[in-house]
């Protein structure tokens, strides 16, 4: 079948212009719209195995975050999840998405959630995967340390240093080699300026206060062997809705869907299907 990156060029990325400027992402499909949003080491081209597995009933639409590949950085240095929501309202506006399935992976979720408390009428249902909380709730001197070290490493390393570095710590041990390859992939294709502006928002953000405003449908995904936001952490997200689950992905780590996609497609199709 090819390397996941060989069968990434079935889904070139298409450019859409917005009143926030410039998107880029890639789609498949028709049908009711399911949005994807990557987190913060990653690109619309981590979903290659959701547009191949998802779009028989689906139009899959995978952006790439402002700041990200094709897509236009936003205004603000050190913006807040409210801002990629606002960029994400602009997104869907643009392709005429008025309502959709929302996912969210890791940072991802951040934007997802804030998105889906802010415009909850435009949000069936939300998923969120091996979710990033934010560290609004940490210490002052603890936020401001991961976010130096954070800028520090890309700083001191550069995308393609970083994604030596950092892509086999987002898989298990017994990920295979494509996974590991896909995540480097993406991860070396970072633009420093809107990794740092992501950087920043993970460092102010409360993912649990955001999902506790939240009442659409709501999923819960985390492998069990994430080193980055462990199961744990998952449950206590799934906790926070009104209205939510929580589904293991058994043995796979952070990218759970660069790793374990068949598992992750099927409890994500069931779940959306079962909706009315």
């Amino acid at each position: 079948m090819g390397s996941l990156i060989e069968r990434l060029r079935a889904f070139a990325v298409h450019r859409v212009q917005s009143a926030a400027g410039v998107f880029g992402y890639r789609c498949a499909g028709d049908g009711a719209p399911l949005v994807l949003l990557h987190g913060i080491g990653s690109g619309s081209g981590s979903w290659v195995q959701q547009l191949e597995g998802l779009a028989d009933a689906r139009q899959v639409v995978a952006w790439d975050a402002p700041g990200y590949g094709e897509s236009t950085p936003l205004a603000r240095a050190e913006p807040l999840a409210r801002d990629y929501a606002d960029a994400l309202g602009r997104f869907l506006e643009a392709l005429a998405i008025e309502r959709c399935d929302l996912v969210g992976h890791s940072l991802g979720a951040l934007m997802a959630t804030a998105f889906a408390r802010l415009e909850p009428g435009r949000v069936r249902s939300l998923t969120l995967a091996d979710p990033a909380l934010g560290y609004a709730r940490a210490a002052p001197g603890e936020r401001g340390e991961k976010l130096a070290a954070r800028l520090a490493a890309m700083s001191r390393l550069g995308p393609v240093g970083l994604a030596r570095e950092r892509a086999p710590a987002l898989l298990s041990a017994n990920a295979p080699e494509r996974a590991v390859e896909l995540v480097r992939w993406n991860m070396s294709r970072l633009h420093p300026e809107g990794h740092a502006q992501a950087a920043r928002m993970l460092a102010n953000a409360d993912l649990l206060a955001d999902a506790a405003a939240c009442t659409m449908p709501a999923l819960v995904m985390c492998g069990s062997a994430d080193r980055v936001t462990p199961e744990a952490q998952a449950r206590e997200v799934a906790a926070a809705f009104a209205n939510a689950r929580y589904e293991p992905l058994p043995g796979a780590g952070h990218a759970s869907y660069v790793e374990a996609p068949a598992l992750f497609n099927r409890q994500l199709a069931g779940f959306i299907g079962e909706l009315p």
